[in-house]
């Protein structure tokens, strides 16, 4: 699961396709590294991109993962990172956040009051949110199975359906087809005849 420890990028949400640039650029790196670009390229230009895969790394290297805005945000100090705060609420993100006495509590959407100082606290406020999102993910992956589930039995009832409603008028076609040959063929039409008048 993405997450920031380090300071809060400006524009990480709002920004979001230059932030995506920027992890990109870290995967060139890595690539570079593993395709033996590096061997062809100088001593001073390998430790150039080293110094900024480093660099990336410390900023983005927990969001590498991220591939779209989250739909969700935890924030454990509303008050240091009052920015991560404005730009969830500017993008109707939902915010869940530890609010201390220092803090106010209408900023985000679900305020958990308790010490964001203390690290005994936060750890034990964490640990119950991830334990609540990894029981949630289970329920919807038990839901997706479910619904894919019931979704194959319909469609294979739907092919049953048809196959006999095909039997059904063949064997309809058929029986006219005998019909006909017993009554001789098809009825011709009688010719009508007209008499002129004098």
């Amino acid at each position: 699961m993405p997450y920031v420890t380090e300071r809060w990028p400006g524009g990480m949400l709002t920004n979001f396709q230059t932030i995506r640039k920027s992890i990109r650029r870290m995967g060139q790196i890595d690539k570079m590294a593993t395709d033996g670009t590096f061997d062809s390229i100088s001593k001073k230009e390998r430790l150039q991109f080293s110094r900024e895969r480093a660099k990336l790394e410390t900023q983005f290297g927990s969001m590498a993962d991220l591939s779209r805005l989250p739909a969700a945000l935890f924030i454990v100090d509303i008050t240091k990172e009052h920015i991560a705060v404005k730009e969830a609420k500017r993008l109707n993100i939902p915010t869940f956040a530890i609010v201390d006495t220092n803090s106010n509590p209408n900023e985000v959407d679900y305020a958990i009051p308790a010490n964001d100082d203390a690290s005994t606290s936060i750890a034990y406020i964490t640990q119950l949110m991830a334990d609540a999102i990894q029981e949630g993910l289970a329920e919807r992956k038990i839901d997706k199975e479910s619904q894919a589930a019931e979704e194959k039995e319909t469609k294979e009832d739907s092919k049953h359906e048809a196959e006999e409603l095909a039997e059904g008028l063949k064997i309809k076609g058929a029986v006219s087809e005998e019909d006909s040959e017993k009554g001789g063929g098809a009825k011709r039409p009688r010719k009508r005849v007209t008499t002129a008048k004098k």
